[in-house]
Protein backbone atom coordinates (compact mmCIF):
# COMPACT_ATOMS: atom_id res chain seq x y z
CA UNK A 1 0.00 0.00 0.00
CA UNK A 2 1.40 3.40 -0.93
CA UNK A 3 1.99 6.25 1.50
CA UNK A 4 -0.52 8.41 -0.37
CA UNK A 5 -3.24 5.82 0.09
CA UNK A 6 -2.42 5.41 3.78
CA UNK A 7 -2.73 9.12 4.47
CA UNK A 8 -6.18 9.57 2.99
CA UNK A 9 -9.07 9.72 5.49
CA UNK A 10 -11.39 6.78 5.08
CA UNK A 11 -14.99 7.13 3.99
CA UNK A 12 -16.11 5.72 7.35
CA UNK A 13 -14.33 8.43 9.31
CA UNK A 14 -15.47 11.15 6.90
CA UNK A 15 -19.15 10.30 7.23
CA UNK A 16 -19.20 9.40 10.91
CA UNK A 17 -17.79 12.35 12.85
CA UNK A 18 -19.36 15.77 12.43
CA UNK A 19 -18.28 17.81 15.47
CA UNK A 20 -15.61 17.94 18.15
CA UNK A 21 -15.38 19.13 21.73
CA UNK A 22 -12.01 20.81 22.32
CA UNK A 23 -10.62 21.33 25.83
CA UNK A 24 -8.79 24.67 25.96
CA UNK A 25 -7.18 23.99 29.34
CA UNK A 26 -6.65 21.21 31.84
CA UNK A 27 -7.64 23.32 34.83
CA UNK A 28 -10.46 25.61 35.97
CA UNK A 29 -10.48 28.14 38.82
CA UNK A 30 -14.20 27.57 39.47
CA UNK A 31 -13.64 23.98 40.65
CA UNK A 32 -17.22 22.77 41.10
CA UNK A 33 -17.51 20.04 43.72
CA UNK A 34 -19.53 17.81 41.37
CA UNK A 35 -17.39 18.51 38.29
CA UNK A 36 -16.99 15.34 36.21
CA UNK A 37 -14.35 16.61 33.78
CA UNK A 38 -12.27 13.79 32.41
CA UNK A 39 -8.96 15.70 32.28
CA UNK A 40 -7.41 17.71 35.09
CA UNK A 41 -3.94 19.19 34.65
CA UNK A 42 -2.14 22.50 34.56
CA UNK A 43 -1.55 24.46 31.37
CA UNK A 44 -3.42 25.59 28.27
CA UNK A 45 -3.89 24.01 24.85
CA UNK A 46 -1.01 25.38 22.77
CA UNK A 47 -1.59 26.86 19.33
CA UNK A 48 0.60 24.46 17.26
CA UNK A 49 -1.11 21.42 18.81
CA UNK A 50 -4.52 23.00 18.29
CA UNK A 51 -3.78 23.82 14.64
CA UNK A 52 -2.63 20.26 14.04
CA UNK A 53 -5.80 18.98 15.69
CA UNK A 54 -8.00 21.18 13.47
CA UNK A 55 -6.23 19.89 10.38
CA UNK A 56 -6.76 16.26 11.35
CA UNK A 57 -10.36 16.86 12.42
CA UNK A 58 -11.17 18.54 9.14
CA UNK A 59 -9.69 15.65 7.20
CA UNK A 60 -12.06 13.16 8.86
CA UNK A 61 -15.15 15.26 8.21
CA UNK A 62 -15.60 17.33 11.37
CA UNK A 63 -17.63 20.40 10.44
CA UNK A 64 -17.64 22.43 13.65
CA UNK A 65 -16.05 22.61 17.09
CA UNK A 66 -17.07 23.57 20.61
CA UNK A 67 -14.44 25.13 22.88
CA UNK A 68 -14.80 24.05 26.48
CA UNK A 69 -12.65 23.98 29.60
CA UNK A 70 -11.28 24.17 31.95
CA UNK A 71 -12.56 27.66 31.28
CA UNK A 72 -12.25 28.94 27.67
CA UNK A 73 -12.38 32.62 28.67
CA UNK A 74 -9.11 32.16 30.60
CA UNK A 75 -7.14 31.00 27.55
CA UNK A 76 -4.61 33.75 26.72
CA UNK A 77 -5.07 33.24 22.96
CA UNK A 78 -8.80 32.63 22.75
CA UNK A 79 -9.26 34.92 19.74
CA UNK A 80 -6.58 32.98 17.88
CA UNK A 81 -8.28 29.67 18.71
CA UNK A 82 -11.52 30.93 17.20
CA UNK A 83 -9.93 32.48 14.11
CA UNK A 84 -7.85 29.39 13.38
CA UNK A 85 -11.00 27.27 13.38
CA UNK A 86 -12.58 29.70 10.91
CA UNK A 87 -9.55 29.34 8.65
CA UNK A 88 -10.30 25.63 8.52
CA UNK A 89 -13.92 26.41 7.65
CA UNK A 90 -15.28 25.39 11.04
CA UNK A 91 -17.91 27.37 12.99
CA UNK A 92 -17.15 27.73 16.70
CA UNK A 93 -19.34 27.52 19.79
CA UNK A 94 -18.23 28.05 23.39
CA UNK A 95 -19.35 26.52 26.70
CA UNK A 96 -18.30 28.68 29.64
CA UNK A 97 -18.90 29.51 33.29
CA UNK A 98 -17.80 33.10 32.70
CA UNK A 99 -18.76 35.58 35.44
CA UNK A 100 -15.77 37.89 35.94
CA UNK A 101 -16.37 41.31 34.39
CA UNK A 102 -13.13 41.32 32.40
CA UNK A 103 -13.77 37.81 31.06
CA UNK A 104 -17.33 38.74 30.09
CA UNK A 105 -16.05 41.81 28.22
CA UNK A 106 -13.47 39.70 26.44
CA UNK A 107 -16.07 37.21 25.25
CA UNK A 108 -18.37 40.06 24.25
CA UNK A 109 -15.66 41.28 21.90
CA UNK A 110 -15.50 37.85 20.28
CA UNK A 111 -19.23 37.15 20.18
CA UNK A 112 -19.55 37.99 16.48
CA UNK A 113 -17.14 35.13 15.74
CA UNK A 114 -19.27 32.52 17.52
CA UNK A 115 -22.30 30.57 16.36
CA UNK A 116 -23.45 29.69 19.86
CA UNK A 117 -22.63 30.60 23.46
CA UNK A 118 -23.63 28.41 26.41
CA UNK A 119 -23.20 29.73 29.94
CA UNK A 120 -23.40 27.24 32.81
CA UNK A 121 -25.42 27.76 36.00
CA UNK A 122 -26.47 25.65 38.98
CA UNK A 123 -29.71 25.36 40.89
CA UNK A 124 -29.68 26.34 44.57
CA UNK A 125 -29.40 22.70 45.62
CA UNK A 126 -26.62 22.06 43.11
CA UNK A 127 -24.72 25.13 44.32
CA UNK A 128 -24.87 23.86 47.88
CA UNK A 129 -23.86 20.35 46.82
CA UNK A 130 -20.97 21.49 44.65
CA UNK A 131 -19.97 24.59 46.62
CA UNK A 132 -20.32 26.78 43.55
CA UNK A 133 -21.50 30.34 42.98
CA UNK A 134 -22.83 29.89 39.44
CA UNK A 135 -26.32 31.29 39.95
CA UNK A 136 -28.98 31.47 37.25
CA UNK A 137 -29.16 35.25 37.62
CA UNK A 138 -25.41 35.76 37.11
CA UNK A 139 -25.43 33.43 34.09
CA UNK A 140 -28.26 35.42 32.55
CA UNK A 141 -26.37 38.68 33.11
CA UNK A 142 -23.36 37.25 31.27
CA UNK A 143 -25.54 36.01 28.41
CA UNK A 144 -27.21 39.40 28.02
CA UNK A 145 -23.82 41.14 27.97
CA UNK A 146 -22.36 38.86 25.28
CA UNK A 147 -24.14 39.38 21.93
CA UNK A 148 -23.66 35.92 20.41
CA UNK A 149 -26.13 34.91 17.65
CA UNK A 150 -27.51 31.99 19.68
CA UNK A 151 -27.39 31.83 23.47
CA UNK A 152 -28.19 29.05 25.93
CA UNK A 153 -28.26 28.86 29.71
CA UNK A 154 -27.18 25.42 30.84
CA UNK A 155 -28.68 24.57 34.24
CA UNK A 156 -27.28 21.75 36.33
CA UNK A 157 -30.06 20.95 38.77
CA UNK A 158 -30.52 19.18 42.10
CA UNK A 159 -33.29 19.37 44.70
CA UNK A 160 -35.43 21.85 42.79
CA UNK A 161 -38.51 23.62 44.15
CA UNK A 162 -41.57 25.07 42.45
CA UNK A 163 -40.51 28.60 43.38
CA UNK A 164 -37.07 28.08 41.88
CA UNK A 165 -38.50 26.71 38.62
CA UNK A 166 -40.77 29.74 38.32
CA UNK A 167 -37.79 32.02 38.99
CA UNK A 168 -35.72 30.30 36.29
CA UNK A 169 -38.50 30.77 33.76
CA UNK A 170 -38.77 34.46 34.63
CA UNK A 171 -35.03 34.93 34.19
CA UNK A 172 -35.06 33.11 30.85
CA UNK A 173 -37.93 35.21 29.52
CA UNK A 174 -36.29 38.46 30.65
CA UNK A 175 -32.95 37.50 29.09
CA UNK A 176 -34.51 36.02 25.93
CA UNK A 177 -32.33 32.89 25.96
CA UNK A 178 -32.92 29.14 25.68
CA UNK A 179 -32.21 26.59 28.38
CA UNK A 180 -30.48 23.23 28.55
CA UNK A 181 -31.08 21.04 31.59
CA UNK A 182 -28.84 18.42 33.16
CA UNK A 183 -29.20 16.57 36.47
CA UNK A 184 -26.19 16.61 38.77
CA UNK A 185 -23.96 13.67 37.82
CA UNK A 186 -22.39 12.00 40.86
CA UNK A 187 -20.06 9.01 40.68
CA UNK A 188 -19.86 6.47 43.50
CA UNK A 189 -17.35 8.50 45.51
CA UNK A 190 -19.30 11.75 45.18
CA UNK A 191 -22.57 10.00 46.11
CA UNK A 192 -21.02 8.58 49.26
CA UNK A 193 -19.61 11.98 50.16
CA UNK A 194 -23.10 13.44 49.75
CA UNK A 195 -24.56 10.64 51.94
CA UNK A 196 -26.65 9.17 49.13
CA UNK A 197 -27.15 5.59 48.07
CA UNK A 198 -27.67 4.90 44.39
CA UNK A 199 -31.39 4.52 45.06
CA UNK A 200 -31.80 7.76 47.04
CA UNK A 201 -29.76 9.56 44.38
CA UNK A 202 -31.97 8.26 41.57
CA UNK A 203 -35.09 9.01 43.58
CA UNK A 204 -34.02 12.65 43.87
CA UNK A 205 -33.43 12.74 40.12
CA UNK A 206 -36.94 11.34 39.60
CA UNK A 207 -38.48 14.00 41.82
CA UNK A 208 -36.57 16.76 40.05
CA UNK A 209 -37.64 15.48 36.62
CA UNK A 210 -41.25 15.32 37.73
CA UNK A 211 -41.07 18.90 38.99
CA UNK A 212 -39.40 20.13 35.80
CA UNK A 213 -42.17 18.52 33.77
CA UNK A 214 -44.70 20.77 35.49
CA UNK A 215 -42.86 23.96 34.51
CA UNK A 216 -40.89 23.22 31.33
CA UNK A 217 -41.82 21.64 28.01
CA UNK A 218 -39.51 18.64 28.20
CA UNK A 219 -38.96 17.01 24.83
CA UNK A 220 -39.24 13.25 24.35
CA UNK A 221 -35.50 13.13 23.60
CA UNK A 222 -34.65 14.68 26.96
CA UNK A 223 -36.99 12.30 28.76
CA UNK A 224 -35.39 9.39 26.91
CA UNK A 225 -32.01 10.68 28.05
CA UNK A 226 -33.11 10.63 31.69
CA UNK A 227 -34.42 7.08 31.29
CA UNK A 228 -31.18 5.95 29.67
CA UNK A 229 -29.06 7.50 32.43
CA UNK A 230 -31.13 5.76 35.09
CA UNK A 231 -30.59 2.43 33.31
CA UNK A 232 -26.84 3.06 33.15
CA UNK A 233 -26.75 3.50 36.92
CA UNK A 234 -28.90 0.47 37.71
CA UNK A 235 -27.47 -1.93 35.10
CA UNK A 236 -23.90 -0.84 34.27
CA UNK A 237 -23.20 -4.18 32.59
CA UNK A 238 -25.75 -3.34 29.87
CA UNK A 239 -24.30 0.06 28.98
CA UNK A 240 -23.94 0.38 25.19
CA UNK A 241 -20.63 1.02 23.47
CA UNK A 242 -19.97 4.64 22.52
CA UNK A 243 -21.38 5.58 19.12
CA UNK A 244 -21.07 9.36 19.42
CA UNK A 245 -20.75 11.40 16.24
CA UNK A 246 -18.64 13.93 18.15
CA UNK A 247 -14.93 13.62 18.91
CA UNK A 248 -12.96 15.02 21.83
CA UNK A 249 -9.56 16.75 21.85
CA UNK A 250 -7.82 17.08 25.21
CA UNK A 251 -5.75 20.12 26.21
CA UNK A 252 -2.67 17.94 25.72
CA UNK A 253 -3.60 17.17 22.13
CA UNK A 254 -5.07 13.69 22.31
CA UNK A 255 -8.01 12.77 20.09
CA UNK A 256 -10.56 10.50 21.73
CA UNK A 257 -14.04 9.32 20.86
CA UNK A 258 -15.16 10.56 24.28
CA UNK A 259 -13.62 12.64 27.11
CA UNK A 260 -13.90 9.52 29.28
CA UNK A 261 -12.44 7.15 26.72
CA UNK A 262 -9.63 4.88 27.88
CA UNK A 263 -7.88 5.07 24.51
CA UNK A 264 -6.88 7.87 22.18
CA UNK A 265 -4.35 8.98 19.61
CA UNK A 266 -2.00 11.97 19.62
CA UNK A 267 -2.79 14.63 17.01
CA UNK A 268 0.88 14.49 15.97
CA UNK A 269 0.61 10.80 15.08
CA UNK A 270 0.71 9.83 11.39
CA UNK A 271 -2.59 10.17 9.52
CA UNK A 272 -2.80 6.42 9.02
CA UNK A 273 -2.59 5.84 12.78
CA UNK A 274 -5.29 8.42 13.46
CA UNK A 275 -7.55 6.87 10.84
CA UNK A 276 -7.03 3.39 12.25
CA UNK A 277 -8.05 4.63 15.69
CA UNK A 278 -11.16 6.41 14.38
CA UNK A 279 -12.27 3.49 12.24
CA UNK A 280 -11.72 0.81 14.86
CA UNK A 281 -14.70 -0.57 16.74
CA UNK A 282 -15.33 1.48 19.92
CA UNK A 283 -14.00 -0.12 23.10
CA UNK A 284 -15.55 2.18 25.71
CA UNK A 285 -19.03 1.82 27.11
CA UNK A 286 -21.27 4.84 27.58
CA UNK A 287 -21.35 6.28 31.10
CA UNK A 288 -23.83 8.69 32.73
CA UNK A 289 -21.15 11.38 32.62
CA UNK A 290 -20.43 11.13 28.90
CA UNK A 291 -24.14 10.73 28.18
CA UNK A 292 -24.68 14.11 29.83
CA UNK A 293 -22.24 15.66 27.36
CA UNK A 294 -23.48 13.93 24.21
CA UNK A 295 -27.22 14.08 24.73
CA UNK A 296 -29.52 16.24 22.63
CA UNK A 297 -29.83 19.85 23.78
CA UNK A 298 -33.61 19.98 23.45
CA UNK A 299 -35.12 20.45 26.89
CA UNK A 300 -37.65 23.23 26.74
Amino acid sequence: MTTATQSEPSATARTRFRSALVSTAGHCRIACGFCFRADRAHGFLDIPTYARALSRLREVGVEGICLTGGEPSHHPELRQLIRLAHQFGMPVSVVTSVRDTDDVSRLAGLAHLLTNLTVSADSVGARELGRTSRSVASAAMALVAIPAPQKVLHLTYWQLTDDECRHVLQVLDAAGVDIQLSPVALDDTARQRANHTIHSYLEQQRKDAELLGRHFRLTPRFQEHLTAVRAMHLCPETRPFCTSASLYVSARGEIRRCPYGSTGVDVHAPRAEINRFLNAEPQDRTTPECAAICRADETR
